[in-house]
């Protein structure tokens, strides 16, 4: 959907997604796919009146945003640009990460910048990557003009079991491995302590590697997982605790 948004030229594409799942590499992936006619400025965290957020847009783009300019020079300024990339046949995509942290007067904004757009004539797009919040925020019904731009979208989803299985042979796969050595039992309890997050798959199986080669073994068995449970090592699991005996 990402890829749809961009090649469609949709003016806002909206991704969203838990902590750990996976966005963030995912606009990596982006960055390094997308050809020469193509120009992005990634924004990460910003945050601040309309002027600020309109340098922090500038700032991305590699165009000056002096201190003393004014709302309007800057608003110039950011057109101007717009204008000259789209003469030498380019697009402009900012990616807007941790979009959840914009206010709604940002995101009028945001929207606002979309109105430089002509009815044929794609200047400029927009792509917010952020938490499930996000589309809390969207919702509400003053955010109803924003809503209505949004038309590429998609939710990144925590792995089912079997997705796991899949995952974690495929990166033993891509570095190198000759086999996978983690038994399906190994691999399910790591689901079931990671609720399929990709980043804290990511460290359970790595934490469970380094337990397995410590003590000489040639795979990882469920009680490696389990050793690594039990050890406190993966600190994530004690996260979950806490918050289970605050809710209990």
């Amino acid at each position: 959907m990402l890829e749809y948004g961009i090649l469609t030229r949709a003016p806002i594409t909206l991704i969203t997604g838990d902590v750990g799942a996976g966005k963030t590499t995912l606009l990596h992936h982006l960055l390094k796919s997308v050809g020469s006619d193509v120009k992005i400025g990634l924004i990460s965290n910003a945050h601040g009146d309309r002027g600020e957020l309109l340098r922090w847009v500038l700032m991305a783009l590699d165009q000056p945003a002096p201190a003393d300019a004014t709302y309007v020079d800057l608003f110039a300024n950011f057109q101007a640009h717009l204008i000259e990339e789209y003469a030498k046949g380019h697009r402009v995509i900012l990616i807007f990460d941790e979009a959840q942290n914009l206010t709604s007067e940002s995101l009028e904004e945001l929207r606002m910048f979309t109105n430089i757009n002509s009815n044929k004539d794609e200047l400029l797009q927009l792509v917010l990557v952020g938490q499930p919040e996000l589309q809390e925020i969207i919702r509400r019904p003053e955010m109803r003009q924003f809503a209505q731009r949004v038309a590429s979208s998609f939710h990144l989803k925590s792995m089912d079991k079997k997705t796991v299985r899949k995952y974690v042979a495929h990166r033993l796969d891509v570095a190198g491995a000759e086999r996978n050595f983690f038994s399906p039992a190994a691999t399910d309890q790591i689901y079931e302590s990671t609720k399929g997050v990709p980043r804290l798959v990511n460290q359970l199986c790595d934490l469970s590697m380094v337990y397995a080669f410590t003590r000489g073994r040639k795979g990882v068995v469920q009680h490696t997982v389990e050793m690594v449970l039990n050890d406190g090592a993966f600190f994530a699991a004690s996260l979950d605790s806490d918050k289970n005996g605050l809710t209990s």
